[in-house]
């Protein structure tokens, strides 16, 4: 199981870099796509898997879409490619900045333990299925705050690809 865990973990890690040091959106939807399944498979190794379900349902269904419309308005003919040097110089940075972080942060916490906790049982089960009715009483405001900031994130990302003077509907 910690074998499980330290994959997901690596595939978070390995998903932030690539999205991160991407000169492409075709190339950061891939590492958006992996950094968003590993991150809600780390959610599921916790024990939160309603929250993680849901998460991946509307972050992925609703976000990646806006993303690959907006990709799509700003196509270009050669992409750049991770193979590239400048790309590599951003991903050695990156993995060396987190390299660090990781021993500053591993030397005042201790996080051996965080994922071999033992054996969950239906404890977990019963505790996230609770939460869904939280997360719809206690967590209203928040979901409509959500929903809002979602609508407001379309509307800017349509107006940044919307070009000089044609508007968000020309061809491609």
């Amino acid at each position: 199981m910690i074998y499980m865990s330290f994959l997901a973990l690596i595939g978070l890690i390995i998903g932030f870099v690539s999205m991160a040091s991407s000169p492409s959106p075709y190339y950061a939807a891939l590492g958006l796509v992996l950094g968003a399944v590993c991150g809600c498979w780390i959610l599921v190794d916790i024990g939160i898997s309603f929250l993680s379900l849901v998460l991946l349902l509307i972050y992925l269904g609703g976000m990646l879409v806006v993303f690959a419309y907006s990709a799509s308005l700003a196509a270009e003919l050669y992409p750049e490619a991770w193979g590239n040097w400048s790309v590599l110089v951003y991903i050695v940075m990156y993995f060396l900045g987190m390299t660090v972080s990781y021993i500053l942060v591993c030397s005042v916490w201790d996080f051996e333990s965080l994922f071999s906790g033992g054996d969950v049982g239906f404890g977990v089960v019963i505790n996230d299925y609770s939460g869904v009715g939280l997360m719809y009483t206690l967590g209203m405001m928040f979901l409509v705050i959500s929903g809002w900031a979602l609508l407001l994130t379309l509307f800017v990302v349509l107006e940044i690809t919307r070009g000089v003077s044609r508007g968000s509907l020309r061809a491609v």
